[in-house]
């Protein structure tokens, strides 16, 4: 796994040549428990790295398309489960626990719903006030810069739009942008992200 911006946290990622970008999965390494967002599976030497940091606590699944590798950590490490609550009627796997905007899974790892996207009620997450990591909606196909999920996916663009000015103005200290899918931005997140809400508007 690579090491990210900060000490306690990893992404491993997987290049889509359908999409000529990488998907990402971030570990949030904790004395309480691990923490992983949207696990890709993993290679052999990126899997023994997981054990020995301490394997699995919680995986937080930002949407049902993402489930990707979370059976296997389950079976593995004996990990509980979050999800988007509303995709509890339909998620395809079970779940621990629900999330909401506002919904602390752990101390330090917020949960906020984003509407307009190719799934209802997905989640973005922010660690520690500064670090945001999406699913889906906002993403990077070019460096430096975000962007929506293409318009033939979203389900509203007005409601997408409104999720990102509802980031800005809930999360004001976000520096980081770990996207599901694309670049990072590891620093000047908040400017990216209103950058984005400005494109958004015009």
């Amino acid at each position: 796994m690579k090491a990210l911006h900060r000490k306690d946290l990893f992404g491993w990622s997987v290049f889509d040549e359908a999409r000529n970008l990488d998907f990402h999965s971030v570990l949030w390494v904790r004395p309480e428990g691990n923490v992983v967002i949207d696990p890709l599976p993993q290679s052999t030497h990126d899997a023994a790295h997981l054990r020995s940091l301490g394997g699995v606590a919680w995986v937080v699944v930002t949407n049902s398309e993402h489930v990707r590798n979370t059976r296997e950590l389950v079976s593995t490490f004996g990990a509980k489960v979050a999800g988007p609550r509303a995709e509890a009627d339909t998620f395809p796997l079970e779940c621990d626990r629900w999330l909401v905007t506002g919904d602390e899974l752990v101390p330090g790892l917020m949960a906020m719903e984003l509407h307009g996207s190719k799934t209802p009620g997905e989640l973005a997450l922010l660690l520690e006030d500064t670090t945001l990591v999406t699913g889906d909606l906002i993403r990077g196909h070019m460096g430096g810069r975000l962007n929506l999920l293409p318009d033939a996916k979203l389900k509203d663009r007005d409601r997408a739009r409104a999720s990102v000015r509802e980031l800005l103005t809930a999360w004001p200290r976000i520096d980081t942008v770990l996207v599901g899918d694309g670049w990072p931005v590891f620093r000047g997140g908040r400017a990216a992200l209103e950058e984005l809400d400005r494109a958004l508007q015009g």
